[in-house]
């Protein structure tokens, strides 16, 4: 037998190890780093044992789990065997496990307790972003109760607050709630104003909720805010009011008037139990006046906005950390994959991503803490206005970028389910869609610079990350955000009394401005760990924010917009595009134009 015909041996093992996480909290440096710079020492050893054990359980026994639990989903049982309608959800092995978790480490309960003052957000988001990527969405029932809280609180409702705050920021999971929120219909999506749920009252003055709700996450929970029009109240937003209704009997059973239609199949977030719903005389109690409902939501979508970007930031740190763990361990071309230079190069922007992101979801939380610990100035709550959606619309399209990224790092293996790398990429698909989509943030940003005088906030934020600064490999990046930002200052004022052009570059407007604050803040981090740790990684990290570009506001025609959207052959434009309206353009020969692309080359290596 010829040697290239021999049997493999069976004694060689020519499997390929998979990744392996280890504790998260400790092997993430930007974590860890950043809870340094921004919590007093105190409270980081309050809070140091938690993050800690969390840490743990996240890179282990809670992804293995997961892994383990992959292919389950949650099951709804309409009937019982002898006819009885009983719209049963069965849970999976994760999320039943979360659910105690959750209460115990306080993961809606720190920001209300405030044992840190107004650092008890950051460190529960910091908690949250532990426990979010091994928990196949729990993150979801825990945003929407912590908003439902704020909300509750926000409408000074005592009756409400009373019979629900205790639960929904309880630790002990026995008594502890989740809350839902009601909010989609077929008819509305973003625009909530177009709600049909109707609510009606009683003769002895109880509301009832009659409709359907065509899009409810988390309807394992055991109540939920919800819009609905009052009969006789006009159309559109000012007509809607917010009510509070309980999903459960106190045996978990549903309420009478509520039934589940079907759960939703979706991309991703297939974990979390998304249910439509029909609302036959489901009983409700107002939460505040009878109309403006869409005004009362306000507190619940800062707070879950807030929630979605650190999810975001959370899975770009889990892709990271597979991604770079197996490149330690698959070797290519005689090399570990990590050692690859055009590897390094990926895992390297992946990484500088993550960091960008982090900062500016973490500056939203702290934000957020000091605005509910009554320590914010002026400042702080114009900036959180404007960060709030600017930090949701950008590091939720980030995160859909890096977890797409993560799954080619693996190669064939990142697109085979098993792996739990394509699970990971359509969760993150959802984080654009919830809560507002990149569109709707970016009309909200617009609105909010309107209470704002502009974007004076972001440049005072601008200016805070920059002193100090020192560092001659942080001017450049630092400088380029600047010219950035004066150019969208420029454009914002050029565009104010064109609402078509606000409106068709707001996209790529709020691009800019988040893209500059995360490389702003990312540079003022960067400071300060080659001051206090001696670390350049975070330097490079805003080098690479930099260089990947912050002005998305490029002049763009909204005529050419308009005929491409609709795809119509329009005269005008073609006559623009070749010459023939007014003056004629000229020509290029091929030698001018690769002269001229040579001399521009040259340009910008001159301005560099």
């Amino acid at each position: 037998m010829s040697k290239e015909s021999a049997p493999a041996d069976p004694a060689v093992d020519t499997t390929q190890a998979p990744p392996e996480l280890g504790n998260q909290y400790t092997s993430d440096r930007v974590l860890t780093s950043y809870l340094k710079r921004t919590l007093p020492e105190a409270v980081r050893q309050e809070a140091a044992d938690a993050l800690h054990a969390l840490g743990e359980r996240a890179g282990g026994d809670l992804y293995a789990l997961q892994q383990a639990d992959r292919t389950s989903e949650p099951e709804l049982t309409q009937w019982s065997p002898w006819g009885k309608r009983i719209d049963k959800i069965t849970l999976t092995d994760v999320w039943k496990t979360a659910a105690p978790l959750a209460a115990e480490y306080g993961l809606v309960a720190l920001p209300y307790e405030q044992p840190h003052g107004a650092q008890s957000r950051p460190v529960q988001f910091a908690l949250a972003h532990l426990f979010i990527p091994s928990t196949d969405m729990y993150g979801c029932p825990l945003a929407m109760t912590d908003g439902a809280t704020r909300t509750l609180l926000a409408a000074g409702n005592d009756a409400l607050i009373d019979e629900a705050v205790p639960h929904l920021t309880s630790r002990a999971p026995e008594s502890a709630w989740t809350s839902g929120q009601w909010m989609t219909e077929l008819a509305g999506g973003s625009d909530v104003g177009q709600s049909n749920t109707t609510a009606r009252q009683d003769n002895d003055g109880t509301w009832r909720l009659y409709g359907r709700k065509w899009f409810t996450s988390a309807i394992t929970a055991n109540m939920a805010l919800a819009l609905a029009r009052p009969e006789g109240n006009p159309d559109g937003g000012r007509g809607l009011a917010l009510f509070y209704v309980r999903i459960r009997t106190d045996d978990g059973a549903l309420k009478p008037g509520l039934r589940v239609l079907r759960l939703k199949d979706k991309l991703g977030t297939r974990k979390l139990p998304t249910a439509e719903l029909h609302l036959n005389g489901v009983e409700a109690m107002p939460v505040t006046e009878l109309k403006r409902g869409t005004r009362h939501i306000a507190p619940m979508l800062n707070i879950t906005r807030t929630w979605n970007a650190v999810t975001a930031t959370s899975f770009m740190r889990r892709s990271v950390a597979l991604s770079r763990d197996y490149a330690t361990k698959r070797t290519v071309f005689g090399k570990k994959l990590i050692d690859q230079p055009l590897h390094q190069d990926t895992l390297a922007q992946m990484q500088s991503t993550y960091e960008g992101a982090f900062h500016l979801s973490f500056r939203v939380a702290e934000l957020l803490g000091r605005d509910e610990a009554d320590t914010a100035t002026d400042t702080d709550h114009a900036l959180l206005r404007l960060l709030t959606p600017i930090a949701k619309l950008l590091t939720a399209k980030q995160c859909v970028s890096v977890t797409s990224e993560a799954m080619e790092a693996f190669g064939g293996a990142g697109y085979v389910e098993d792996t739990g790398l394509p699970q990971l990429h359509r969760d993150a698909q959802v984080l654009p869609i919830w809560e507002g989509t990149t569109n709707v943030l970016a009309l909200d940003l617009l609105r909010a610079l309107k209470r704002t005088g502009g974007l004076a906030p972001l440049r005072a934020e601008f200016k805070r990350c920059m002193d100090g600064l020192s560092a001659p490999r942080l001017i450049p990046p630092m400088k380029k955000a600047a010219q950035a930002l004066q150019h969208a200052q420029n454009w914002l004022h050029e565009a104010q009394d064109n609402d078509a052009q606000l409106q068709g570059s707001a996209r790529r407007f709020a691009y800019t401005v988040g893209s500059v604050m995360e490389v702003a803040l990312t540079v003022h981090h960067a400071q300060w760990a080659l001051n206090h740790e001696n670390d350049a990684r975070p330097a490079e990290a805003a080098v690479r924010l930099a260089a990947a570009g912050i002005d998305h506001l490029h002049p763009v025609d909204p005529h050419g917009a308009h005929v491409l959207a609709h795809d119509f052959n329009c005269p005008t434009l073609f006559e623009c595009h070749t010459g023939t309206a007014d003056t004629p353009a000229p020509v290029p020969t091929a030698d001018t134009l690769s002269e001229s692309a040579f001399a521009d080359g040259q340009g910008q290596q001159a301005k560099a």
